[in-house]
């Protein structure tokens, strides 16, 4: 149930925010729909420590590509 928030919560973010600061994200799928696959598959703290990781790995010096959940 908490996870639905979330997802709810990165589903206003994508519709209202995200538009407005253009695609940026150098990884397939982005970041925000890697968090919303994440709470779907996993539980809360699980999806917390895997998008960590995930948002860990945006800098400048990693490639980017494909990284599923």
């Amino acid at each position: 149930m908490l996870g639905h928030l979330f997802i709810l919560l990165i589903k206003a973010y994508q519709r209202f925010l995200s538009p407005l600061l253009g695609q940026n994200c150098r990884f397939y799928p982005s970041c925000s729909q890697y968090a919303v696959e994440c709470f779907d598959k996993y539980s809360v703290p699980k999806s917390f420590i895997k998008i960590g990781a995930r948002l860990g790995k945006c800098h400048p010096w990693h490639p980017g590509g494909i990284d599923l959940p």
